[in-house]
């Protein structure tokens, strides 16, 4: 059996949930290795609902490995919350079945306040984050005065790093006119929840590596989406953090040859949450029906998504950087009541035809898409299981994304059900 990296290949919210819900199943062991709080997977396991932000999902059935990575900014609250909450739906977690990170980033207080003052400020351009402090935990991170889940465990060691931490962050409320962060506080709420947080700290590369020895199957579980990662996507308007499919070794202490095979998760249409340039947006009637039809509201935030055509340029782009050797097409039951579809081919830039997404932001605010028109195929599509059984017109439709970003359809999903879908090849098989 091969271990799997699953990866949103467009701006988060490809439908992951599912199938990733479909994959936990089969795998031994669920590693989420980037972001934090800000993303989620809703999962319907024997007709119960659970909403994951921080949990792998495998953390839902019995007998498997739950695993944050390093990669990853924990809330502690939040995630002590979100067990809480998951116990009172019957999961059992314990230090048998979820292991944190020794060395992952905590988002502090501060950070969501720090969040929140730049949404709200009138300096600084509005990048639509979920104001839960994910940023400013990266930030600190990389400006190595991080909180890690290890600083937990020692209470002299932990006072020194918030020290260092503080200095930092209450110069920068001082410019802002806010009031410095109360150390005494924050030291009283970390000490109170250490001993909890503390019992699934583990290092995880070690745990991993132990794991594929045992020849466990492993899933790895990205969260956002391609496009929005912070080297290869819509900068500035993205998270904080490398969503590509090779965050998926760095954000949890693995070689290359752990991952055997990576799925790129593709919406049949594209949509975005927050801020940022958006090439097929549709601001008409026909994006608000893609919209009502796709139920399209975040998982974590409930904030409406814009709709558009699919972009196949931006898609093939991702597949590119990311080295996907699958994709899984979702929602295409959505598009079943449209009469013509377009996808984009190509943009134009400033009087010249491109065939890549550019990095620069002017570029990207400004290129125009060049659309493919399509036939649509005004026939139910929800809940088929067989590619057979596919209008004529949805196989042509799914099999010109196949040619056109050069790589195979893995499965395509028919409805929110995990048992509506067709699958072609099965990425843990390959």
């Amino acid at each position: 059996m091969s271990n799997v990296a699953v990866i949103g290949a467009q701006w988060g919210d490809e439908g992951k949930g599912k199938i990733v819900d479909w994959l936990s199943e089969k795998a031994d062991v669920v590693v989420r290795f980037q972001g934090g709080h800000n993303a989620g997977h809703t999962l319907v396991v024997n007709n119960i609902t659970y909403k994951l932000k921080l949990l792998p999902s495998g953390i839902v059935r019995k007998n498997k490995i739950s695993i944050i990575g390093n990669g990853v900014v924990i809330d502690p609250w939040a995630l002590l919350d979100e067990i809480e909450q998951m116990k009172n739906l019957g999961i059992k977690i314990n230090d048998k079945n979820l292991f944190i990170a020794e060395n992952a980033t905590l988002i502090l207080p501060f950070h969501k306040e720090l969040d929140g003052i730049r949404e709200d400020s009138k300096n600084t351009d509005k990048i639509g984050t979920t104001r839960r402090g994910i940023g400013p935990a990266y930030e600190d991170k990389v400006g190595r005065r991080g909180i890690r889940v290890m600083d937990l465990a020692n209470e002299k060691n932990l006072s020194k790093k918030i020290d260092t931490i503080l200095f930092h962050h209450n110069s920068i409320r001082k410019g802002l006119g806010k009031k410095a962060v109360d150390k005494d506080s924050l030291m009283k709420e970390l000490i109170k929840i250490s001993p909890t947080i503390l019992k699934f700290s583990k290092p995880v590369w070690k745990k991993i590596e132990e794991l594929k020895k045992k020849n466990k199957t492993i899933l790895f579980e990205g969260a956002q989406g391609i496009l929005l990662d912070v080297d290869h996507g819509t900068y500035p308007y993205v998270t904080s953090s490398n969503t590509v499919a090779g965050a998926s070794l760095v954000g949890s202490g693995c070689g290359p040859d752990t991952i055997n095979y990576i799925l790129g998760i593709v919406k049949a249409y594209t949509t975005r949450v927050g801020e940022g340039p958006f090439p097929t947006e549709l601001k008409d009637e026909i994006g608000k029906k893609i919209g009502e039809r796709g139920k399209e509201f975040g998982t974590v935030t409930n904030r409406k998504r814009r709709c558009g055509w699919l972009d196949a340029v931006l898609v093939k782009q991702s597949c590119i950087i990311s080295g996907i050797n699958g994709i899984a097409l979702t929602k295409i039951d959505v598009l079943d009541e449209f009469k013509e579809l377009y996808i984009c081919v190509a943009y134009a830039l400033r009087g010249k035809e491109i065939d890549y997404f550019p990095s620069a932001l002017q570029d990207q605010i400004e290129v125009k898409p060049i659309y493919k028109r399509m036939n649509g195929w005004l026939k139910n599509t929800k809940g088929i299981k067989k590619w057979d059984d596919l209008p004529r017109n949805t196989q042509k439709y799914i099999s010109f994304i196949k040619d056109f970003c050069d790589v195979k359809i893995s499965s395509i999903s028919t409805s929110p059900r995990r048992e509506d879908s067709i699958l072609i090849e099965d990425p843990f098989k390959h």
